[in-house]
């Protein structure tokens, strides 16, 4: 087992700041290579807290806070143009950058695109939900709405 300080939020394992255990293949190929964590070592400690700083003042000031945005996220749908070919084939996929940026088009806050959770790959035009974590335990659906442009 390796002991490792995650530096991103990953689903299922925890939040930037945590010091976890994992499997050491899971570290090594999957967890270090991506930036998602840092090994953990007496000196890291100083880093946890200066991660964990930063990441407070990234997140909503309280819980009600994020479940005032969680309800405007969810009465309204999110619309995304995108280019599509013949049959709303989409050029590409719509990833989670492309749906925060249309959040804050749409006027309905700054949601983190690392929070945001697609269930399938979006490849085609038609009626999709995302899931976005806005504070621990305060997720939010969002409907999107994917048409050609």
């Amino acid at each position: 087992m390796a002991k490792i300080i995650l530096t991103h939020e990953v689903s299922g394992l925890g939040t930037s700041g945590d010091v976890v255990e994992v499997k050491n293949g899971y570290a090594r190929n999957y967890l270090l290579p991506r930036g998602f964590a840092l090994p953990w070592s007496k000196g890291g400690e100083k880093q946890v807290e200066s991660i964990k700083a930063a990441r407070a003042a990234h997140e909503h000031a309280s819980v009600e806070a994020a479940q005032a945005q969680a309800a405007a996220l969810a009465a309204k749908p999110v619309t995304l143009t995108v280019k599509a070919g013949e049959a709303g084939r989409l050029f590409g996929t719509v990833k989670t950058d492309d749906v925060a940026k249309a959040v804050a088009a749409a006027g309905l806050g700054n949601v983190d695109k690392r929070k945001i959770e697609l269930p399938t790959h979006i490849k085609s035009v038609g009626k999709y939900t995302a899931n976005v974590r806005l504070y621990e335990d305060v997720t939010a659906v969002i409907t999107l709405d994917v048409v050609a442009g």
